[in-house]
């Protein structure tokens, strides 16, 4: 998955906490009535050409009882500063303004690597400037990480292994974004989303794994704690669906066959629920990165098997000692 995919996701799971960080200042005239949503691509498609369809993840605010005329906030990724085009962000916005019949625009780009980009786009002659066009620059390794280690924002925290710091603070700022996702984020299908997300940015080796499991065995302990909790409650579910599959099979082709049916899809649906994942990520907190071998083995393991592997995990001070 691309650093554009990965912020499109995140944009569009936290609206509120994504323009509230990259656009503080118009945020703050954004209330608890107000009503984000995401423009739809698709109604984009017919206007724009090709090139421009990945440059924007466009947020609609709006206010229902009309109290305040709607905003529109074009937060764009931008990887490689070098490669960012403000004609092509002028030119896309333009276009929406003019789709969407509001001048109530503001572009936002975050910047995920260090790099000099156009801060403004001047159009003019000798007499005058005729177009000025200018953006909302939110610059990540221009942020100081630990300016946001207790934030309430998740989009600030998922984002402080993409801030400033200094090698010596890498396992702190890692566990600080580690210690926001399970403090602002309930839901565990998202958890464990955006611990990839962490992971994928904060890319630890496996001597600072080592270090952060004992310095934060804690946290360690929680995620593990988390991801015991998602398989059995994955088991259950699935376990439930079958079981009420199986009674309406049973109906039509006798009600020993259609339970025992049942049971066994729900069994398999429960470890499809994303048992082999969530195995993966505790053997990875716990022993630090996974020979391919063992990823092979556990994505190819049975549902016995993971189960049992889980179980054994807490008290195994070893990778074998789980595996054996």
């Amino acid at each position: 998955m691309t650093h554009d995919q990965n912020f499109k996701n995140l944009i569009l799971d936290y609206p509120r906490q994504a323009i509230a960080l990259f656009a503080a200042s118009e945020a703050r005239a954004i209330d608890a009535d107000a009503r984000v949503t995401p423009v739809r691509q698709e109604q984009l498609q017919e206007r724009l050409g090709e090139r421009f369809r990945e440059l924007d993840v466009p947020l609609l605010v709006e206010w229902p009882d009309g109290r305040r005329e709607a905003i529109l906030f074009v937060i764009e990724e931008e990887t490689e500063p070098a490669r960012f085009s403000v004609h092509r962000l002028a030119h896309y916005c333009l276009d929406l303004s003019e789709l969407l019949d509001t001048r109530r625009v503001v572009p936002v780009v975050v910047f995920l690597h260090a790099g000099a980009f156009p801060e403004q786009l001047a159009l003019g002659g000798d007499a005058g400037t005729y177009l000025d066009f200018r953006f909302l620059a939110y610059a990540l390794p221009r942020i100081p990480a630990r300016q946001h280690f207790d934030s309430p924002n998740l989009v600030a925290r998922l984002n402080l292994p993409n801030m400033a710091y200094g090698p010596e603070d890498k396992v702190d700022v890692y566990a600080h974004a580690v210690r926001g996702l399970t403090d602002l984020e309930p839901d565990p299908e998202r958890r464990l989303k955006y611990l990839d997300f962490i992971d994928i940015y904060a890319a630890l080796d496996e001597n600072e794994r080592i270090v952060y499991r004992q310095r934060y065995p804690e946290e360690v302990a929680e995620m593990t704690r988390f991801a015991e909790r998602f398989i059995q409650q994955g088991l259950e579910q699935g376990l439930e669906q079958g079981l009420e599959q199986g009674i309406e099979q049973g109906i039509e082709q006798g009600l020993e066959q259609g339970l025992e049916q049942g049971l066994e899809k729900g069994r398999q649906e429960g470890i499809g629920l994303g048992e082999a994942r969530v195995l993966t990520r505790q053997l990875t907190l716990k022993f630090g990165p996974l020979p391919e071998a063992v990823l092979t083995r556990v994505e190819s393991a049975d549902a016995d098997t993971l189960l049992l592997w889980s179980d054994r995990i807490l008290s195994a001070k070893t990778l074998d000692e789980v595996l054996q």
